[in-house]
């Protein structure tokens, strides 16, 4: 199982296949869950990028134990959300 922090808030989320599920705007503090935007506009991703991004109502959750690859710019899951 994977570790979130808030140092992955502003990375993408990619699928298994290595395509891009949106990008995460918020860890919670347990760091079980990344919240994710699916397919943010240019002005959310710059936002979350710099990490002043929240969650909001349309963002998806990812539980950590589904994260299996966590780089600098990307969290991969495993499985097919």
């Amino acid at each position: 199982m994977a570790v979130l922090s808030t140092e992955d808030e502003g990375k993408f989320l990619m699928d298994a296949q290595g395509e891009q599920i949106g990008i995460v705007t918020e860890v919670d503090p347990e760091g079980q869950i990344a919240y994710v935007e699916p397919d943010p506009d240019l002005t959310e991703a710059w936002v979350q990028g710099l990490g002043f991004g929240d969650a909001d109502e349309d963002d998806i959750e990812v539980a950590a134990d589904a994260i299996g690859t966590i780089t600098d710019s990307e969290l991969r899951v495993t499985v097919d959300l």
